[in-house]
């Protein structure tokens, strides 16, 4: 079965299909998601938190990128795999943003590539995706522009942040996007968008009237206990079931319980005897 390409998510939308997304990071992950059947998996900055333990996307770079594309690409085989371009890989000048764009699709193994931004970005996205290479885009609460936001907060709700917001997202769908994210838009807004819109359009704390929907996985898994955010929805608390097999497992071996005959491997008794004569 070959991998799910843009045309097949294009379709997803004219059928009236709801297209399910998930963030992973590593081949593990992305096994147990491309296994799900879930047609789209973000390798998205958003390691940066949940798996490198920094306080934002900002500090994620490109290197750190292609290293957990890869991994999820070895370890899937239908999902679409979309690649974030981390902060300030896209901004500096056209060169640099193809030089990056491209080492997410020849070395990660990406099927495609996300970028934040709206009007800002507009021919960035047009240059990347005239040299063959799938946009996804990515409005509203823009993770990696939270200083200039002042913090994380929806985005959208008066007049004028609306207004533009769907001046964005026309233009992001004019300039080649083939999907687009919507970060913490008030749920109005973005039945307004996905109606006007030809693409997809994937929600994160937008409501239910989006094309789509993605969730970082260490959220819906109950994974990340540090902050969890309205939009993620707890599908399994999987931080208490681990802690509670490591404590298990450190007791077990404190008190001599593990390991036993069954987890231990034997020697042939004639081998044995003939060490034990040696000595």
């Amino acid at each position: 079965m070959s991998r799910i390409t843009v045309r097949d998510i294009a379709r997803m939308k004219s059928k009236g299909e709801k297209i399910p997304m998930i963030t992973a990071y590593d081949y593990t992950s992305a096994r147990l998601a491309d296994s799900s059947e879930i047609p789209i998996i973000l390798v998205g900055d958003s390691l940066g938190m949940v798996v490198l333990g920094y306080d934002s996307t900002i500090p994620v770079t490109m290197n750190d990128m292609v290293h957990h594309t890869k991994m999820v690409v070895r370890g899937s085989n239908n999902a679409h795999v979309v690649a974030d371009m981390p902060f300030m890989s896209y901004q500096i000048d056209s060169t640099q943003t193809l030089t990056n764009a491209a080492r997410l699709i020849q070395e990660g193994g990406a099927n495609s590539i996300k970028l934040e931004g709206g009007e800002n970005v507009a021919e960035t996205v047009r240059r990347i995706v005239d040299c063959g290479i799938p946009v996804m885009g990515h409005i509203g609460l823009t993770p990696q522009s939270v200083n200039a936001f002042g913090g994380y907060r929806v985005r959208g709700r008066d007049c004028q942040e609306a207004i533009q917001l769907l001046k964005d997202a026309q233009t992001i769908q004019d300039a080649g996007a083939y999907a687009l994210v919507l970060e913490l838009v008030p749920t109005q807004l973005s039945g307004i968008i996905s109606k006007r819109l030809k693409i997809p359009t994937i929600g994160i704390g937008a409501g239910p009237e989006c094309d789509g929907q993605v969730q970082v996985l260490h959220d819906m898994l109950g994974l990340f206990t540090d902050f969890v955010p309205k939009h993620a929805k707890l599908y399994a608390e999987l931080a208490s079931t681990i802690q509670k097999a490591f404590s298990q497992y450190r007791d077990e071996v404190r008190n001599g319980v593990f390991p036993t005959a069954k987890q231990s491997f034997e020697m042939a008794p004639s081998v044995l005897s003939a060490l034990t004569t040696q000595q």
